[in-house]
């Protein structure tokens, strides 16, 4: 048997509705409750100053003491009181002696008769109202003198019945009640309107459903670890979460929620790719010291709304694929080493079996030498392990695009020199890119060349120990104007391949930012570009600066 599923709550715009439809309906209640009373009550003080006015005319009329003082003051009297009573819009107008007895009344039959209700004030002289329930029916009367000089000689009543005065205030109530009815109306339009809107944009949901999604919502943005930023259509920040922050290197979540994109001082490219209006896909940007993947996505509702980056860090990924691109490089050189190998080795095995033997020993030897001492020779000048594993495998590579490689004579880096903070890593990437650039540029001139230098530069006074690299080449050069855009990510002169150029050099100086060195390019004297790179080392670079020398030559 299946269970009926429990009712859904309300969303929030109904709960809304329902609200303000019930505030709007006891607000129009409260006031047309207040309204009749207040109108009752004014309409009673408005009863009684009309029939005080007409008792006070009636009384101070000459023609009715002149009534009074006959034989038979109700034949005058009578036909007068009906004829005040018709024009002012009273119920009854009673006159009557000081005792009390009725000269005239609406209904002749009570003429003769005692008046019901207080006399005493009047007979005092004074005049007064009240409400009181007579032959009529409850009313509001007021009793007056007559006076002939000081005798009080005859009471004059004028009253209108309670239920007429009723009658009235219930026609100003139902009209009011109709312009209740129509501001409850109009409310409740405008209030279902209104939340007819927050119902899209809400979706339909309930608080406590929003309540929820709030929750994972921030839960998501700590846990992800990845870069989040939201930006609104001004391209101020909207929302960034703690992976965004850490990406970019800005400050606090506070610090940065509504300020745009361009204060942030992030570097131009990658501001460029958040201030535009097309989507961004997988692109590579560079900060300080990351390599990030920017995706941007517009948000759009028949306008646009503002922009969706995500950011990955993938540094660790680019430094890896940078020693991959070097080990396979060293793979390759190995493979055409070996080929190389492969032929001088028939070379001998072939004069030997031709019976000279004294001609293959000679082509070994002078073979076996040869590739010794470009070992050695680059060894002796660079005793550091991690470059001079570098500098064979480039050289390798060179010698198979054609292009000589040789570390210049002044070179001279021991073993246990560089400290630990500057990590190996860096090194690789630093000095490896530029190898790789110089070679593309020297690859095809005449007599193309790449020579690199390194060593330890001792502390001048008031200065550090420096590591220098430099890395030379025959090409083409740089010219002027481009001498800080080769540097930027993207800028290349080469042709674009799959993966995109222009990502080397800003790798180079992202590496030496981050160990606060210097990145330089100059014109060089064989008419190429030469790159200097001085990262500091932190202490005195000893006795070992540019002594010895080594010139390694492609070729083995």
């Amino acid at each position: 048997m299946r269970f009926p599923a429990p009712p859904r709550p309300r969303s929030l715009a109904g709960q809304l509705f329902a609200m303000q439809a019930v505030l709007i309906a006891v607000v129009v209640a409260g006031y047309a409750l207040f309204t009749y009373l207040s109108d009752r009550g004014q309409a009673e003080d408005a009863a009684g100053r009309q029939v005080t006015a007409v008792a006070r005319a009636i009384a101070d009329s000459p023609s009715v003491r002149e009534a009074i003082g006959t034989a038979d003051p109700t034949a005058r009297l009578q036909p007068y009181a009906l004829q005040v009573q018709r024009d002012t819009g009273v119920d009854f107008v009673t006159i009557m002696n000081p005792q009390g007895i009725r000269w005239t009344h609406p209904d002749t039959t009570q003429i003769g008769k005692e008046f019901l209700g207080h006399i005493g004030p009047a007979l005092r002289g004074r005049s007064f109202t009240e409400t009181y329930t007579g032959t009529l029916g409850a009313s509001v009367r007021a009793v007056t003198p007559v006076w002939q000089g000081d005798q009080v000689i005859g009471l004059v009543s004028a009253g209108i019945r309670v239920e007429a005065i009723s009658e009235r205030v219930q026609e100003q109530v139902t009209a009011m009640t109709g312009v209740a009815a129509g501001a409850l109306a109009l409310g409740g339009v405008g209030t279902y309107v209104v939340n007819a809107r927050l119902r899209r944009h809400t979706h339909g949901m309930n608080a406590s459903e929003l309540s929820h999604m709030h929750d994972y919502h921030q839960a998501t943005l700590h846990a992800v670890r990845e870069g989040l930023l939201m930006l609104d259509g001004q391209f101020r920040v909207a929302l960034i979460n703690d992976g965004g922050r850490e990406l970019l290197g800005v400050g606090s979540e506070e610090e940065v929620v509504g300020r745009s994109v361009a204060d942030l001082q992030l570097p131009a490219p990658l501001t460029g790719a958040l201030l535009a209006s097309e989507p961004r896909v997988d692109e590579v940007h560079l900060t300080a010291d990351r390599v990030l993947v920017v995706n941007t996505s517009p948000v759009s509702g028949g306008e646009r709304r503002g922009t969706v980056v995500t950011l990955r860090d993938v540094t660790e990924l680019q430094s890896l694929m940078g020693e991959l691109d070097s080990e396979r490089g060293f793979t390759q050189a190995l493979r055409s080493q070996a080929h190389e190998a492969a032929n001088r080795l028939h070379t001998v095995v072939s004069l030997i079996e031709l019976g000279r033997a004294d001609e293959a020993v000679e082509f070994a030897t002078a073979e076996l030498e040869l590739a010794q001492a470009l070992t050695d020779q680059v060894v002796a000048a660079v005793g550091e392990p991690v470059l001079a594993a570098l500098l064979l495998g480039k050289t390798a590579q060179a010698n198979e695009r054609g292009v000589e490689l040789v570390v210049a004579p002044e070179s001279r880096l021991d073993d246990g020199l560089l400290p630990e903070r500057l990590p190996a890593r860096d090194l690789v990437t630093i000095l490896g890119n530029l190898i790789d650039n110089a070679v593309d540029a020297a690859q095809g001139t005449v007599g193309a060349r790449v020579t690199v230098t390194a060593y330890a530069a001792d502390a001048a006074e008031g200065s550090r120990a420096e590591l220098v690299l430099r890395v030379a080449d025959s090409g083409s050069g740089v010219a002027p104007a481009h001498a800080e855009l080769v540097f930027q990510r993207g800028f290349t002169t080469k042709p674009a391949g799959p993966q995109g150029r222009g990502l080397g050099l800003a790798l180079v100086r992202q590496a030496v930012t981050r160990q606060e060195g210097t990145l330089t390019v100059a014109e060089g004297q064989e008419g190429g570009a030469v790159f200097e790179v001085r990262l500091p080392l932190g202490r005195a670079a000893g006795p070992a600066r540019r002594s010895g020398s080594g010139v390694a030559r492609g070729g083995a």
